[in-house]
């Protein structure tokens, strides 16, 4: 018999277990990023694997949970597949990366959520300028090959 599929609550924790300690590029406690994709996905009407895979979408990518622990988690396949199609791999090109992106299902809003935050104007003036300035180059990038418009 299969197992029950974790709930939002049970994801939210272990997301935020799993990145105990980390900080983002501004020196934050790295829960609030993942909060605030959680958070973004839900205002743009995200369902709920939209939202698990917003808690999990920097797990893999950032070697907080394997891609085992992913593979054999009790997650919907929706949300297993949004986490792996967001995950940056190693070497990988914008262009390939991005297409990946729009080629999931329910993975595009979760990467805009992503991206909303991550361009956030308060955000970026806590960093350096030669870092603000690279990130913002990289963030405009990646929304134009995703087709999003700015804001």
């Amino acid at each position: 018999m299969p197992q029950p599929h974790l709930t939002l609550a049970q994801v939210e924790a272990t997301a935020r277990h799993a990145h105990a300690g980390q900080t983002d590029k501004a020196g934050r406690p790295y829960a609030e990023h993942l909060q605030a994709v959680a958070e973004g996905v839900r205002a743009r009407g995200g369902s709920d694997e939209q939202i698990a895979a917003a808690w999990l979408h920097d797990a893999v990518e950032d070697d907080a949970l394997s891609p085992r622990w992913l593979a054999d988690a009790a997650l919907p396949q929706q949300v297993k597949d949004i986490v792996l199609a967001v995950t940056k791999r190693p070497g990988e090109d914008l262009d390939a990366y991005t297409a990946r992106i729009l080629a999931v299902p329910g993975a595009l809003l979760v990467k805009e959520a992503d991206l909303a935050h991550n361009s956030d104007p308060g955000r970026l003036a806590a960093l350096d300028e030669p870092t603000r300035t690279r990130l913002a180059a990289k963030y405009a990038r990646v929304r134009r090959l995703l087709g999003l418009t700015s804001g």
